[in-house]
């Protein structure tokens, strides 16, 4: 064997042995979550959302999607996934928090990033089952209100999508304040104390496309293109420019973070 096919096997060896420590790590995460509330969590915004939208008054109007959308959708984008960001990531962190669960963790044979990524995909999944529940709601409250005319796919999805992806660097930056503090309510209560602002900063063109709380809301929105919205007025793309910049500086600080906890 020569010395390049060689180092192409010990590479690849390498990328398995990493992907077998990830999966492991996922597993446990998993059953952790398991026996735990949390799954029940990811349906309290689509219900409450489901029941704004089936007491909904369209004022003798017909009833159409973008407005199911709006008033399904402002509240579960402004207040309940901001929030369900940090709370997942707390609860990911928590039993770690307790009885030495870091030490024991971090003694197996699996590298800290590993570890700190696990994580993180745990919390994104649990949103983006959040909001997969919140678009099936979405069209069964469409079908029995009788929205009319076809499903305009392409409207939901990138709404649905774009709510998700907006998302993620605010669990990036719950993820990496959860693992540092020990307390469960503390990162809980910074992220209620930048989540309430976020009616009054969403009006604002200027600020509200870059405050990462917010951002959600502006990304499901179905009036992006009305300038009398405020900061809705951005474009999508431009909006998740700005989301994928936060993204990585919170997903980078945190890891480095993790990397340096003592333990």
């Amino acid at each position: 064997m020569s010395a390049s096919a060689g180092l192409a096997s010990f590479r690849t060896e390498g990328c398995d042995l990493s992907m077998r420590a990830l999966g492991r790590v996922l597993s446990a995460e998993t059953v952790k979550l398991s026996k735990r509330y949390v799954w029940l969590l990811i349906l309290v915004s689509p219900v409450f959302a489901a029941l704004i939208g089936m007491l909904a008054s369209t004022e003798g109007e017909k009833m159409s999607w973008d407005f199911l959308l709006s008033v399904m959708g402002v509240m579960h984008s402004m207040m309940f996934l901001p929030l369900l960001s940090g709370l997942f990531t707390a609860m990911l962190c928590r039993y770690e928090h307790y009885s030495g669960g870091w030490k024991q963790l971090l003694s197996l044979p699996v590298s800290r990033s590993s570890v700190y990524l696990s994580k993180f995909i745990v919390a994104a999944v649990l949103l983006a089952a959040v909001q997969v529940l919140f678009l099936l709601c979405l069209l069964g409250v469409g079908w029995w209100r009788g929205a009319g005319g076809p499903l305009p796919w392409e409207l939901l999805l990138p709404r649905i999508i774009g709510g998700w992806l907006a998302t993620l660097p605010l669990a990036a930056l719950q993820l990496a304040v959860s693992q540092a503090w020990s307390s469960f309510a503390a990162p809980l209560a910074l992220n209620v104390s930048f989540t309430l602002p976020n009616i009054l900063i969403a009006n604002s063109a200027t600020y509200g496309p870059y405050y990462p709380w917010v951002q959600p809301m502006i990304a499901m929105s179905p009036y992006g293109s009305d300038e009398s919205f405020g900061a809705f007025n951005l474009p999508l793309e431009s909006l998740m420019i700005v989301v994928l910049g936060s993204f990585v500086l919170f997903y980078a600080a945190g890891m480095i973070s993790f990397q340096r906890k003592a333990v």
